[in-house]
């Protein structure tokens, strides 16, 4: 049950300003407040990547794309675009905020624009005293005490004001016009959507998540070889040479980098048996629509797993894991590129046979 003034809030401001996957992992606990606050609207405010896949958010009813000045992705600094985005703020007269933020991050900045806006209430989970910034702190607890999945976190945030969902699973709405488009688009290249066939994801925005190129040839090489099904490979337009690199002599594989929307790309992952992924955006798409993932996981992190769905999450451990870098510190990528294709591939064949874990991947510990 919702509690205290919470009660009587109509226009919430949901504040997630980092990338897709992370938008993606906040879903369970936008339907917490839907679910929980009967009428409410919903308002995401989120970065150019997050407002991409928002219009496949069946719980979001407006999106502001905001390139926030003290996050990462942001370019060039603006102080006027601020202003007019505090402006913007307080004539959309939201009832409340809520911050959703990693534990790395403040949720202090946010809260100063919401709390110059006239938002009334605003929740956030936060290390430091907010004093006033804040209406609900809820008191930042990690990583000193434990870690929390990123999807957990959050819907842990929002149950401190009694919203609950009754369904935890990541959400994520594919248009039929994609799902047809792609269907059509295999079926153009002699793939049978409804057989046998695999979907594969060499790409990463951050060098640290990348599985080496040569595992990556030797995995699509030995699928190929053992299965004698069609190998399918998506990513951006500037990643297609590395696909290229990865097909070359290859027969069977079929590249569509650069050439999908993001409806068609999350169409295309809904209806492959499986994915084979590093950890970046298409791994959380996988988990929302449901298709078996072999996650290649960079020990960058170890709140960002698969979520809900049948998956193999495959690392090797190192000294140095959960360094939060884009570019490997130590420039070997060892947590990665000691993850041998062998056990790729029979990751892949025993999610392609129905054979999943009956419980969620035990990460390492945080120290040594």
């Amino acid at each position: 049950m919702i509690v205290g003034a919470w009660q009587d809030v109509k226009r919430i401001l949901c504040i997630r300003l980092d990338y897709m996957g992370d938008v993606l992992m906040t879903t369970p606990a936008l339907r917490a407040l839907k679910q929980s606050i009967p009428g409410c609207h919903i308002t995401l405010l989120t970065s150019h990547s997050g407002e991409a896949v928002s219009r496949f958010i069946p719980d979001i009813d407006d999106v502001i794309t905001y390139a926030a000045p003290w996050m990462k992705s942001s370019a060039g600094i603006d102080p006027q675009a601020d202003a007019d985005m505090i402006g913007m703020l307080a004539r959309c007269r939201f009832d409340a905020a809520v911050i959703f933020t990693v534990y790395s991050q403040t949720p202090l900045p946010a809260a100063m624009l919401c709390y110059l806006a006239g938002v009334p209430l605003r929740l956030a989970h936060c290390r430091e005293n907010p004093y006033r910034l804040l209406t609900d702190w809820v008191r930042e607890t990690e990583p000193q005490e434990r870690v929390r999945h990123e999807v957990r976190r959050q819907l842990d945030l929002v149950e401190t004001i009694g919203a609950e969902a009754d369904d935890e699973r990541m959400s994520l709405r594919i248009p039929s016009a994609s799902t047809a488009w792609i269907i059509d688009r295999l079926r153009s290249a002699g793939v049978n959507a409804s057989e046998t066939w695999i979907a594969m994801h060499p790409g990463a925005t951050a060098a640290s998540r990348r599985y080496p190129p040569q595992h990556w040839r030797e995995v699509a090489r030995t699928l190929r070889a053992s299965l004698d099904c069609p190998l399918v490979f998506t990513g951006s337009a500037d990643e297609a040479p590395l696909i290229d690199e990865i097909r070359t002599g290859l027969s069977g594989t079929l590249s569509l980098a650069g050439q999908l929307d993001l409806g068609q790309l999350a169409a295309l992952i809904a209806l492959a048996p499986v994915l084979v992924s590093n950890n970046t955006g298409p791994a959380h798409i996988a988990a929302a629509v449901g298709t078996p993932v072999v996650d290649l996981y960079a020990l960058t992190n170890p709140q960002h797993t698969p979520w809900k769905v049948a998956s193999r999450v495959l690392f090797r451990d190192v000294p140095c894991r959960y360094c939060y870098k884009s570019v490997c510190p130590h420039g070997h990528n060892l947590c990665l590129s000691g993850v041998r294709p062998a056990q790729v591939v029979q990751a892949t064949i025993e999610l392609l046979h129905g054979h999943a874990p009956g419980e969620e991947t035990a990460m390492p510990p945080l120290h040594a």
